[in-house]
């Protein structure tokens, strides 16, 4: 699933670390997550937008799926 997590990330001038912490999770989770190795929960992708202040659709893109 392609995602925009670490484009935000960096514009936020965020680790990986830090943002793992922020929303709960670990590093490792973080990388798969932005290397396209693992999808996030819907529970771990609602605290990612979150954090960031949009929505799921706005950080994942779910085009592949329709």
């Amino acid at each position: 699933m392609q995602t925009k997590l670490r484009e935000l990330r960096r514009a936020r001038k965020l680790s990986q670390e830090e943002l793992a912490d922020a929303v709960g999770t670990t590093r490792q989770t973080i990388t798969s997550i932005e290397t396209g190795k693992y999808t996030a929960s819907l529970p771990l992708a609602y605290k990612l937008a979150r954090y960031f202040g949009l929505t799921i659709e706005e950080v994942f893109d779910f085009s592949e799926w329709e």
